[in-house]
């Protein structure tokens, strides 16, 4: 089905850079877990983290819930969060599965929270919508997060990032045969869908902050962490080399041997079962 194609195009873009995807992309923050319990009015049972990736999202969960349920249809993703919860001192409660967003190995009603953190953007949103609320309970708390993309932290910074990427994209779409692209569902279109769908009596979206510490080896490697730029770099193309190196100067000039404290701004769209 082309459906299908479309998702499988989708976790394939995610292959064979699990560790440098763990190594720099951001925590979820803590103000996570106070938003969403706070708006479930009680200590979950059960959280459910779809799309769920190295864990980065699952992990905060572990003193807060009886039970974490991670999916992921990436192999090789998942095996780096199954290799942290070996080693994580309180992950014995933790799980991770394949699975697509449509088709989550759960009975009905289970879960008091589900999330997609930096994920419902890959995932049909009807079929995941109602697969959601088919697991979530009555009064559960469904919500899809995100970071804005570049973080903030200098300006020149942020304008060389979004160069390189415009650049990233324009040559992944004009080189990447178009069976093997991939399909995102616009981030801005989130909340009216979950508004939309029928699902939640409820539906608003929140704006936080999160600050992090950063040097400029881990500015360069969020944007390495990309999967544009991780397509144009398993790909073999050397068209952009000269603007890698270009950005990582402008990096390395802006934080000059430092570590600075870096903003990542988040948009979380809740409903409301």
């Amino acid at each position: 089905m082309e459906a299908d194609r479309h998702l499988t195009n989708n976790v394939d873009r995610f292959s064979g850079f699990q560790d440098t995807y763990n190594r720099y992309r951001p925590k979820a923050p803590q103000l996570v877990v106070d938003i969403l319990a706070g708006y479930l009015g009680q200590r979950p049972k059960r959280v459910v983290d779809v799309g769920c990736g190295t864990g980065l999202s699952s992990f905060i969960w572990a003193t807060h819930t009886d039970e974490v349920v991670g999916f992921e249809p990436s192999d090789d993703m998942r095996g780096v969060a199954e290799a942290a919860r070996s080693a994580h001192p309180k992950a014995h409660h933790i799980s991770f599965l394949k699975a697509y967003s449509y088709q989550l190995q759960m009975e009905d009603e289970s879960a008091d929270i589900v999330t997609c953190s930096q994920s419902f953007h890959w995932m049909e949103p009807e079929s995941t919508l109602r697969e959601v609320a088919r697991v979530l309970r009555p009064g559960g708390v469904f919500a899809a997060y995100d970071c804005d993309w570049p973080p903030t932290v200098d300006w020149r910074v942020e304008a060389a990032y979004e160069k390189l990427m415009d650049k990233v994209e324009a040559l992944v779409a004009a080189r990447q045969p178009k069976e093997q692209q991939v399909t995102k569902w616009p981030k801005h279109e989130h909340l009216q869908n979950i508004a939309a769908s029928g699902h939640f009596c409820f539906a608003k979206e929140i704006v936080f902050h999160n600050t992090e510490p950063c040097d400029a080896e881990r500015y360069v490697g969020l944007a390495v962490s990309q999967g544009g730029l991780q397509t144009v770099i398993k790909s073999g193309w050397t068209d952009l080399d000269t603007d890698i190196a270009s950005f990582r100067a402008i990096v390395d000039q802006a934080f000059a041997g430092r570590t600075r404290d870096i903003l990542f701004s988040y948009r979380m769209r809740v409903g409301i079962r």
